[in-house]
């Protein structure tokens, strides 16, 4: 894990080891002062010799000053490099999420991601921060100050050896309870996330089923468990905190009687008043460098829970791989379904798609029905790579799709999913996902032909109105519209709409058609819809039922020969559901 999430310090590697070098600088110097001063006292104090004690007194000042400047020199570096590494991190973390496949990111729920992405990235950051500044600072600190109190008094000193076995004992048992149920709360911080995501993204319906007090109840439910189970961690990691007051008064008190009785029993021989003093500060700094330690190990505890699960993320194997030698060019629009077999699960005893075996004409209008559960949205998201079959083949072009270069054949294969989805910022902006540098001219020509172009241009701001994060502050049928234009700036060789006009009147839908006739002639188009009426005029309509072909023909030849189409098509008739 470490080696993995060290590979994104990147660029601030230099900062990252002068950070350590600066704090061995700061407790050098540091260090230095209480030896000093205890000289100033049996030295100069005690024999009155107030020359030594102005120049020892400056020298302190002059290493205090040192002291200072190295350590704010490396809280800045390790400030720099610790944001560094959090940028790094979130960066990479994106950049892997951005490759996933739809089957990769069916592992991980969105509120999980986000979690990992916020708060996990934030507590590696902290540790990080705190190892290549206090990590360091702390054990020399420890270290160079027990050598200065051996040094002062080796007898005295022993008492330290009973304290910091009291402490190791401790730290390790905290570590070790808190651990588990750190990883468990960080794992029910993705619940809460989720809830919380579901509960915005349907807070119109929530509204309008008048559920909000549902809600707030099942928010505070699961903000309860949470409390609860992070209340028992920190129960266990707040041990810490008695356990070192414990050390610190049982050290304390123990120098002040051992440290009397030997200055009186020798009459300052073996350890004088100054000694004293000195060993006194080297005590605290022992002990106080012995608490950081301990909440580093408790900080640490906490960023190895969210470090692994971070990890988890960019360990990820993608399950849509470039091939060696991609095909970069489409030749045209084509589509051949080779005995192709589907399941979202890779397991070949519980297929979606079964023995699929299709072929569909470049520039062809191709209708797809079937009734819910029936796998259209399964066929078609095979087309642009969405999912890699389980068996057989896709071919776009003459060409298996797994051997295309995936940019490639995504920029020729446009497709407009079942949800619509619009992002925060302008018309303008949301156009041109499909062709970055469309104009004004070639985004009104794409309106025109998904029946949009009036509305559009009669906005107060035209193309530059304003679109709400999802597009709330537009209609269903508008939305679809304009993921429709959208997708016809790609410029494709094949169109793909997952029952992307289900919200506009037959006669817009009818409009639509008749544009991608007259407009977009060799485009090969995919229409999956519940109404016949919208695959009624289409070269080919195949009729799905429980992800296998039941039929495939033109309107007609389906009303004669397929009984699935032609009861579907009488119970329209009559105003039914499809389903029905």
């Amino acid at each position: 894990m470490i080696k993995k999430l060290s590979h994104y310090i990147g660029e601030y590697k230099k900062i990252t080891v002068i950070t350590p070098i600066l704090m061995v600088l700061e407790v050098a110097f540091e260090v230095v002062i209480p030896f000093l001063m205890g000289h100033i006292i049996d030295d100069g104090i005690k024999v009155g010799d107030m020359d030594y004690v102005i120049r020892t007194g400056l020298l302190m000042m002059l290493m205090a000053l040192m002291s200072l400047l190295f350590g704010a020199l490396g809280a800045i570096f390790a400030c720099k490099a610790a944001a560094g590494f959090e940028k790094n991190l979130r960066r990479g973390l994106m950049s892997k999420v951005q490759q996933f496949s739809f089957a990769n990111i069916d592992k991980f729920s969105t509120a999980s991601l986000v979690t990992r992405m916020t708060t996990d990235v934030t507590n590696v950051q902290m540790a990080f921060q705190m190892m290549i500044r206090i990590c360091f600072r702390a054990p020399i600190m420890l270290v160079s100050a027990l050598i200065m109190a051996m040094a002062t008094n080796r007898k005295l000193s022993l008492v330290f050896v009973f304290v910091i076995v009291l402490l190791g004992t401790a730290l390790a048992a905290i570590v070790a309870n808190a651990f588990p149920r750190f990883r468990y709360v960080f794992e029910k911080y993705d619940g809460v996330n989720a809830g919380v995501q579901e509960n915005l993204t349907g807070i119109r319906v929530v509204k309008a089923y008048v559920r909000e007090d549902h809600e707030i109840k099942k928010f505070h439910k699961a903000s309860e468990f949470l409390y609860k189970r992070f209340a028992a961690a920190e129960k266990i990691v707040a041990l810490n905190g008695p356990a070192m007051n414990l050390a610190v008064y049982a050290c304390m008190a123990g120098i002040f009687w051992f440290g009397a009785s030997i200055i009186v029993k020798s009459g300052g021989v073996d350890m004088q008043v100054g000694q004293l003093s000195t060993f006194m500060v080297y005590t605290m700094n022992i002990l106080m460098n012995l608490m950081m330690i301990s909440m580093i190990f408790v900080m640490l505890t906490m960023a190895k829970t969210s470090g692994e699960r971070i990890v988890e993320v960019l360990d990820e194997q993608i399950d849509l791989t470039q091939p060696g030698s991609p095909v970069n060019e489409v030749k045209d629009g084509e589509i051949v379904f080779d005995h192709v077999n589907f399941s979202y699960s890779g397991n070949e005893d519980n297929l979606n798609l079964e023995d699929i075996n299709v072929t569909i004409p470049s520039g062809s209008v191709v209708g797809v029905i079937g009734g819910t559960g029936a796998g259209k949205s399964s066929f078609v998201q095979l087309i642009p790579r969405l999912y890699d079959v389980t068996g057989g083949s896709v071919k776009v072009g003459g060409v298996d799709v797994r051997e295309y270069d995936l940019n490639t054949l995504r920029d020729k294969v446009s497709m407009v999913l079942q949800k619509n989805v619009l992002f925060y910022g302008s018309i303008a902006d949301n156009l041109r996902w499909g062709n970055e540098n469309a104009t004004e001219e070639q985004m009104a020509a794409a309106c025109e032909s998904a029946q949009i172009r009036e509305f559009v241009e009669n906005l107060p701001d035209g193309y530059n109105s304003h679109v709400e994060q999802g597009g709330t502050n537009f209609s269903g049928g508008q939305k679809q519209r304009l993921c429709i234009a959208r997708a016809l700036l790609k410029e494709p060789k094949v169109l793909i709409l997952d029952d992307s006009t289900s919200a506009v009147d037959t006669k817009t839908d009818a409009a639509i058609r008749a544009a991608f006739r007259q407009y977009i002639p060799d485009v090969t188009k995919i229409i999956i819809a519940q109404r016949i009426s919208s695959v009624a005029d289409a070269d080919m309509i195949i009729v799905l039922d429980e992800g296998k072909i039941n039929g495939i023909g033109t309107h007609e030849q389906l009303l004669q020969n397929n009984k699935i189409y032609r009861e579907v098509f009488e119970s329209q008739m009559k105003g039914a559901d499809f389903d029905e």
